[in-house]
């Protein structure tokens, strides 16, 4: 199935028969990714009693609990929430769902012993695109065992938090990145680019969302997507989330 759309002036069409899902499932396994030192999600039927929650021990239902920690167990999205005084639930902040998205794979600069991802590269990659809304950042080399990572204590790289001026520059609103954080794991708790990014954090409505520890497949090209950014919904900071791109083609006049 084809949708027609419009954005900044142009119509293009949708490709929904083919979506692509940049989610990491959020399972039990230890092998599940992770960070900030979380443990894995737990997973566990509900007990009461001689009552077991699982068909495959008498009961008539499957009936589980779930622990996880957004920010640290996988794919999620979060609003200024995640760094103002006040309490902002990206459920509440987040009133569209359906945005024009440019992916864009950028290898890290080295910098000391920083692996970062630095303006100019970012410039040079979103420069004259057709204003998207949204900006998805594969990080280069591209391995499956990101799905699989224990973040914790690695040093991950990050975003310069100059960044921000180029993405506000190119009215950027969404930010999605397959890394635990744009900001450095170990920086005393500045979170530089997080606050450039939301540099208007005493603004409860503030409508951008920063989506981290997603997964692009190395099949899927660099360019415009349609982005549907699909959340749980929380009334918290972070949830998780479920962004899935679809393919493009512009229509002829």
């Amino acid at each position: 199935m084809q949708i027609e759309f419009q954005h900044s002036k142009k119509k293009y069409m949708a490709d929904f028969s083919a979506p692509i899902n940049i989610a990491i499932p959020l399972g039990a396994e230890a092998s599940q990714v992770s960070a900030w030192h979380c443990s894995p999600p737990r997973i566990e039927p509900v007990v009461m009693g001689d009552w077991v929650g699982e068909v495959s021990r008498g009961a008539p239902v499957n009936f589980r609990n779930i622990f996880f920690n957004p920010h640290g167990n996988g794919t999620h999205t979060e609003c200024v929430g995640h760094i103002s005084k006040e309490w902002i639930s990206v459920n509440r902040n987040l009133k569209k769902y359906h945005f024009m998205a440019l992916l864009i794979s950028v290898e890290p600069s080295i910098i000391g012993e920083d692996r970062v991802i630095m303006p100019e590269q970012l410039e040079a990659l979103i420069a004259c695109k057709e204003q998207p809304e949204a900006l998805i950042i594969r990080t280069l080399p591209q391995t499956q065992n990101k799905i699989h990572i224990q973040y914790t204590g690695s040093n991950p790289p990050y975003m310069h938090h100059a960044c921000a001026e180029v993405l506000h520059a190119s009215g950027i609103q969404h930010l999605l990145i397959d890394l635990p954080s744009v900001d450095r794991e170990e920086d005393e708790g500045k979170l530089l680019m997080h606050h450039a990014f939301w540099s208007d954090s005493d603004k409860l409505n503030n409508p951008r969302t920063i989506t981290e520890l997603v997964f692009v497949d190395e099949n899927t090209k660099d360019g415009l997507y349609l982005l549907n950014m699909m959340i749980a919904p929380f009334e918290n900071d972070a949830t998780p989330s479920k962004p899935v791109l679809y393919r493009l083609l512009e229509k002829a006049h």
